[in-house]
């Protein structure tokens, strides 16, 4: 029998093809490592429930939903046994998410501070941003009375002993939390002779005053103005 060298030839070159692929992959004998997963688990392979895949990240999002929200731990921690206030705060809360008790608690610190002093300046520029319409027209009021009759106020802050969350409501949209402040100043009101008319400028007074701030949920501005005060 003759053998043809064209016909040979390609047969020589596909032998050696197929033998130069089986070298490089090599061949399955039922032994093999089963393919990498990187979304399953290490033990997922000898799982039972094969069709299981945890997402990346699924894990640690679980974790974060266990978290308290530290608003509504606040809020807790403020209220104690008070269920008026704790429910007035949450009421607050579910309409405002970005409201922090404990965050608005020092920013009335710092408005009633700014607000005793403004007052005794005789300051109406500061106090307007800080009062609603009402009651800095009955600050203003005083104010000008006070200097009709050439008195001015001679004060000094000394601190804020206490401030405490008393009350809090949602009214329609606007929410409302009443604070407790117990503060120390040095006051007197002068005449036009610098004599003293009323108080003491020698005097630390405990001055109690029952403030209620209120906001529009809805309002795009963060900052609370006093609608009614107290003493």
């Amino acid at each position: 029998m003759q053998f043809d060298l064209f016909t040979i030839l390609p047969l020589a070159v596909a032998l050696f093809v197929f033998w130069k692929l089986r070298s490089v992959l090599g061949t399955r004998n039922g032994n093999e490592k089963p393919p990498y997963e990187p979304y399953v688990g290490h033990d997922a392979a000898n799982d039972d429930e094969d069709n299981v895949v945890t997402l990346p990240g699924a894990t640690r999002r679980r974790g974060f939903e266990d978290e308290a929200n530290p608003a509504e731990e606040a809020i807790a921690k403020l209220a104690g046994k008070d269920k008026d206030l704790k429910q007035g705060l949450t009421a607050i809360l579910a309409r405002d998410p970005g409201f922090d008790p404990e965050q608005f608690l020092s920013g009335a610190r710092m408005a009633y501070e700014m607000i005793v002093t403004g007052f005794a300046d005789g300051d109406k520029r500061a106090l307007k941003g800080l009062l609603s319409r009402e009651v800095y027209d009955n600050f203003a009021v005083a104010i000008d009375d006070r200097t009709t009759r050439g008195e001015k106020v001679q004060a000094s802050f000394v601190g804020i002993e206490k401030a405490d969350i008393q009350a809090a409501e949602l009214n329609r949209d606007e929410a409302q939390v009443t604070v407790k402040f117990v503060s120390q100043m040095i006051s007197a009101t002068l005449d036009s002779q610098d004599e003293i008319v009323e108080g003491d400028l020698q005097e630390v007074v405990e001055i109690i005053d029952v403030w209620t701030f209120a906001r529009p949920v809805k309002s795009r501005d963060p900052n609370w103005k006093l609608v009614a005060t107290d003493q």
